[in-house]
């Protein structure tokens, strides 16, 4: 086991950092490739842009070691990097959503890295010396996720007609998805309470790291949500890119894993879901709200609760209001169902079902979820339906245009 004082550590971390930000780099490219699901020259189809990739991993890096008062906006060769990739993201339609979660993995992949060679190396630096390069690593890549999307905006204000209606969706939208940090929050609270947690440095570690984590994306959901409101004109315009809905599908799965594993329910994506050509932006709020429901209104006593995406057949009234060739996905559970007399207010603004629930399953809610469904369904020009059992299950039918 080596010791370090905080400055060797986080050179260390940084040196390695350095030796591998090619591989870094072929990771964070390679689950991009699996977000946006389009040929692999289209993700950064500029060899130049290719090359700065491993330049901004390397700027990260080297950030960990510099003096606290030096801040890597300070660093205009990487910030022009980082703006690049908001001119390009918005040269090819992407969205404020995909791009945040675009520098969301690349963190993931930043902080496992981390976390890895810490072990490898058999480093054992003092809480606070880990915590202080883990928050360097986090601060940088934010500051450069700020850049990157400042610039996205910038481009749409000056080139987009005010679209009123688009602005409440979207404000509803991010405002349902603050529910979620604000809920890894409360339960993080709640672990701490316990004496177990407190007891054991790893859990309690990892609890931190939560709570700093969804502490820094509700606080960036917040100033998005304040940027945006001020705007004249929409920053979440929808992009058409191809979609494999099996690969969209896995990635729901796995950003809801956690809460699925709490509650002993086994999330099942099929093989065999088709290609489309749509917003793979609002395809994931579609299936991530589906999945999520079916997750929090699962049944207990059934012996193996579970939520699943599949392919389904078309019925008659399953068509697209365009009139263009369409497929049909279905998000089924043999959760707690939903009682006949509640299903026609389903997809209405602040409905509950299962309100009454609350206490005893441990959940929360303002009745959006769906109605954002719906609105991202329509916006796609598809359409849902709903089949419901109380006691048995739901299934969800979503059926948007696809390719012939």
């Amino acid at each position: 086991m080596t010791f370090l004082t905080a400055e060797h550590y986080a050179s260390v971390i940084r040196q390695r950092i350095v030796a591998e930000r090619l591989a870094l780099s072929t990771a964070w490219l390679a689950r991009l490739r699996q977000l946006l699901t389009v040929a692999p020259n289209e993700v950064f189809p500029s060899e130049q842009l290719l090359d700065h990739i491993p330049l901004l991993v390397d700027q990260i890096a080297g950030y960990l070691s510099t003096p606290e008062t030096e801040e890597i906006a300070a660093n205009a060769a990487v910030m022009d990097k980082a703006r690049e990739l908001g001119l390009l993201r918005h040269q090819q339609r992407a969205s404020a959503h995909q791009l945040l979660h675009e520098y969301e993995i690349l963190g993931e992949i930043l902080e496992g890295f981390l976390v890895e060679e810490t072990e490898r190396l058999g480093l054992q630096p003092s809480i606070a010396e880990a915590f202080g390069v883990h928050r360097r690593l986090t601060r940088a890549v934010r500051v450069l996720m700020r850049t990157t999307i400042d610039t996205f905006v910038s481009e749409y204000t000056t080139t987009i007609q005010e679209q009123n209606e688009r602005i409440k969706s979207f404000n509803r939208a991010a405002s349902h998805e603050l529910r979620s940090p604000i809920g890894t929050l409360h339960f993080a609270g709640a672990l701490l309470d316990n004496e177990a947690v407190r007891r054991d440095p790893q859990r309690l570690a990892k609890v931190a790291a939560t709570v700093r984590s969804s502490a820094e994306r509700l606080s960036w959901l917040v100033e998005n949500l304040q940027r945006i409101a001020q705007m004249r004109d929409a920053a979440d315009m929808p992009s058409e890119q191809r979609v494999e809905l099996t690969q969209l599908g896995e990635e729901v799965a796995r950003q809801l894993a956690e809460m699925a594993e709490a509650r002993g329910v086994a999330i099942r994506v099929a093989a065999d879901l088709p290609a489309l050509v749509a917003d793979p932006a609002r395809l994931e709020l579609v299936l991530l709200n589906l999945v999520a429901n079916a997750v929090k209104y699962s049944d207990s006593g059934k012996p193996e609760p579970f939520v699943e995406i599949v392919p389904a057949r078309r019925a008659a009234d399953e068509v697209a209001p365009t009139g263009a060739p369409t497929c049909t996905i279905c998000v089924r559970d043999n959760g707690l169902g939903i009682p006949e007399a509640d299903q026609p207010a389903i997809f209405d603004r602040f409905f509950r079902a299962h309100a009454h629930l609350d206490q005893e399953l441990g959940v929360t809610g303002t009745g959006l979820g769906l109605a954002i469904v719906i609105d991202c369904v329509h916006a796609l020009g598809g359409s849902i339906r709903c089949e419901s059992r109380a006691g048995e299950g739901t299934s969800f039918f979503v059926t948007v245009p696809c390719e012939g």
